[in-house]
């Protein structure tokens, strides 16, 4: 009797049969993109997944660092994940096509179901949960703008996975009632957690096929105290571009309401770093500081910095970092966070060696192959640098 053709195995029980170990990018940072959903028309998801099956774990609010391959230049860009860890065999990014932004136009116009993708993380300490476990506050209010709901959406999808009795708020501010990304799912979870689950769109105009009727302008005070009176015993969660998160700080300032119990997110990096001196003036004096430099710092060196292919050389002290020295002398980098945690500023050190203090940006492999994150690099030596 012939024997039955062999069935291929299921790729997808594969990926629910037994214990997956965890998606570890230090050992394989493939990603395949499995699906792309497009939310709005400027706005797609890109649903990614190992190679080989494991697992995500990460904190709701955290980011992926993306690396990819532009017409043969190497380019890192942060996204926040959109997708929940309760659902751990899959993550997923949301993006917003920029007019002339190179990495959100490669994404949604060359980037397809069965593309490879290579990323770092999950990295970042913007989130509700504390090692992953819900924090303490018994109500939330998430204001989000534009493509800023993204890390809101990751949060809110975990506590409505978990069933959590948590009474949440979330207000998204849109240009118009077909930009409003995830609506139709946010309207479901408000019908599935009645009393605990509220959301509040407002819109600034009309779509061309659909007039909007609910709340109309931009975020306000008045309308805050219309959505959520309780607003000032809510612990908030704010991300949106920088214009509308000056806005909400401002907002709630003049409001009185105890900024300890705000926590906010921003696509710019490079506006936390600027902020990051104040900061911590506030917690050190200027004249205890200068007093503990004097004490341990070492003896200050000049090194040569060459970019090789800029073809520009520049002076820098070894008590200064490479991406801040290069800035001073006129010289353009990519960079983003500034702290050593998006890899925006990744660069191979041709010849030299470098003091890094990172955050996380960087894989080992990739040290051990000579690059560097010059945002928290200090030189050592001359250097050379194919940038």
């Amino acid at each position: 009797m012939a024997s039955l053709p062999a069935v291929p195995p299921d790729p997808a029980a594969a990926r629910l049969a037994g214990t997956l170990p965890p998606w570890n990018p230090d050992l394989d940072d493939t990603l395949i993109v499995r699906a792309i959903r497009e939310e709005t028309p400027d706005v797609k998801t890109f649903v990614l997944a190992p190679e080989k099956p494991c697992t995500f774990a990460y904190a709701p609010g955290q980011f992926l660092t993306l690396d990819l391959d532009i017409d043969g230049e190497s380019v890192n860009r942060c996204y926040t994940i959109a997708s929940t860890p309760t659902r751990p065999h899959t993550i997923s990014i949301t993006v917003k096509r920029v007019p002339g932004g190179p990495v959100s136009n490669f994404l949604h116009d060359r980037i397809l179901v069965g593309s490879i993708l290579r990323a770092v993380g999950p990295m970042g300490e913007f989130s509700c949960f504390i090692e992953g476990r819900p924090s303490p506050a018994p109500s939330y209010l998430f204001l989000s703008g534009g493509s800023g709901i993204t890390p809101l959406m990751s949060m809110a999808r975990t506590f409505h996975d978990l069933a959590e009795p948590r009474d949440i708020v979330f207000v998204h501010a849109a240009r118009a009632p077909v930009d409003i990304i995830f609506r139709d799912e946010l309207e479901l979870m408000a019908r599935n957690q009645p009393g605990n689950f509220r959301f509040a769109p407002i819109c600034e105009a009309d779509s061309p096929r659909e007039p909007w009727h609910g709340l109309r302008g931009r975020l306000n005070l008045g309308l805050l105290n219309h959505i959520a009176p309780d607003f000032r015993e809510r612990e908030v969660f704010v991300c949106g571009p920088a214009p509308f998160m000056a806005a909400v700080r401002d907002m709630l300032k003049g409001a009185g309401f105890d900024m300890s119990r705000h926590h906010e997110e921003s696509f710019d990096f490079a506006t936390l770093a600027e902020n990051a001196p104040e900061v911590a003036a506030e917690v050190v004096s200027a004249e205890a500081l200068a007093a503990v430099q004097e004490a341990v710092a070492p003896p200050v060196t000049t090194y040569t910095v060459e970019f090789v292919r800029q073809k520009r050389s520049i002076d820098c002290r070894s008590d200064m970092f490479v991406l801040d020295a290069a800035r001073r002398a006129g010289v353009r980098l990519p960079s983003s966070c500034s702290k050593g945690l998006c890899g925006t500023c990744k660069s191979k050190l041709v010849s030299g060696t470098v003091d890094m203090k990172h955050g996380g940006g960087i894989r080992q492999r990739e040290i051990d192959a000579g690059m560097a994150l010059l945002c928290c690099s200090k030189p050592t030596s001359n250097l050379v640098v194919d940038r």
